[in-house]
Order: C-alpha cells, then structure tokens, then sequence
C-alpha cells in the first residue's frame, strides 16, 4: 500500500506556533530538524539536564489560546516570528536573553491566570518532543477524515500539531505498523508506539478556542484517545511534500 507526502510541519518553539516546510533532510536517530528545538518553562517547572517532560511547559492543554500561534523561523538569523490573531506579530531569538522580556510581554495574555505563568525559553541540544526517544510524529489525513465523520465537523490537521501528513491507505491502518519500517521519499523511519493525545487536540487552531470533544469522540467510537505514530528516523535522507511512502 502507498500514497503520498502531503504535509510536513515543524514547531520550532514546543506549543508556540506551527511552520509548514515543502522539504527537509532528515537525519538518522534525530528529530525532524529545529522541531520542539525550544521549549517555553513556565514558574512551577522541576526542570533537569537535557530533555524535559511537557508538564514542565506553557502549552495548549492547559493554555489554548496557544494553539492560534504560526510561526516562521529563519534558520540563518536563528530569528522565530510567532503571529496571533489576538497579540499580532513578534519575531526575536530564543537564544538571546534580551529578546526574553519581550516575548515573556507578548505570551503571558495567552496564558490562563490561574495557570503557571511562562518564565524562561530552554533548550537541550535536540527535540523537546514528548516522547524521551527522538522522533517524529506521522499521521494519516484517512484517520482524520473517519474522525471527523464521526464528529459530524472539519478537523484541521493543525488540531494534532503532528510532523508528517500520509494521505493514501486505509483510515487507522498507521497502528498495525508498530515495529515495522516506513520509507517516505529519500528516509526511512521505524514505526515505534502509537500517539496518546491530549485536550490541546480540542482546540481550534484558527482561535485558540475549544470547539470539538476529541478526546470523548476518540474514546466513544474507537475505545482510546490514540491519533498517530511516533517514528524514529533509521535512515536519514531528504523529503519534499508530494513524495510517495511505503511499508519497507
């Protein structure tokens, strides 16, 4: 069974904005490049050397107005613009402490008040994804499409702030690849677990409003709250959207 590449996105900030490429290399054992490469830590996080769980982070399960963010990164300057439909446009580098309080200006109305505030941009030398392995997240439009079916409503791929978009196959079949491998244009990638989603999935990435019960539509129809595979790059090489995947 194949079918084609149609979306590739990364999140150069975890759970601040999303960036559609058109290609990328990929790298054996890494993430997809600058993907969750920073991570905002909010007042109450216990973070420790390298990777941190996302507990440890301002993100869109506990602050939805975060899901609304696109962003741009320019891998030359190392500069991020972030755009909001409610705090407009920002563009500083996350690596430099004197562009901190001005981003710190432009999150915090996005942030419940209720909730830990954002105080610091991390980094640790890879992905902050939320699974401890490197990996990318792929997910299928047929699984999306059967979903939303149920739910009687259009569901943005935005919604699940995955890496790789397949179109083509058999809606849910990405959980019968666990422990196989995947070969997508020049890469080839090992399915690794399913993706076990959270309330930030309820939100609509257009307002940062919560608007459609994902979680309950999962469970009620499918008996989980599973959308999703992680995978690990085992051979490193470029895509570009508009590739073909295959099961190797």
């Amino acid at each position: 069974m194949t079918g084609q590449l149609a979306q590739i996105c990364r999140h150069p900030i975890k759970g601040h904005g999303r960036e559609t490429l058109a290609s990328v290399r990929l790298l054996a054992g890494q993430c997809l490049p600058w993907d969750r490469h920073w991570a905002v830590a909010h007042d109450a996080a216990k973070l420790v050397e390298g990777w941190n769980r996302c507990v440890n982070f301002a993100r869109g399960a506990k602050a939805p107005a975060l899901m609304a963010i696109t962003s741009e990164f320019d891998e030359a300057s190392g500069v991020v613009t972030l755009r909001h439909p409610e705090r407009g446009e920002i563009s500083f580098n996350p690596d430099d402490a004197a562009d901190l309080p001005r981003f710190l200006d432009w999150v915090r109305p996005l942030n419940p008040p209720e909730r830990a505030q954002p105080v610091a941009i991390v980094s640790a030398g890879r992905g902050m994804t939320d699974s401890r392995t490197e990996s990318l997240s792929i997910l299928s439009t047929a699984s999306l499409e059967d979903l939303a079916a149920k739910m009687g409503q259009k569901l943005s791929v935005n919604r699940w702030r995955g890496n790789l978009w397949l179109e083509g196959g058999t809606a849910w079949q990405e959980f019968d690849w666990i422990g196989k491998r995947l070969v997508i244009g020049g890469a080839t990638f090992e399915v690794t677990e399913r993706i076990t989603r959270c309330s930030a999935t309820t939100v609509d990435p257009e307002t940062g409003r919560v608007d459609a019960p994902t979680l309950q539509a999962l469970q009620d129809n499918y008996g989980h709250q599973d959308f999703g595979v992680y995978a690990v790059v085992v051979e490193g090489g470029p895509i570009e959207v508009g590739d073909e995947w295959r099961l190797a």
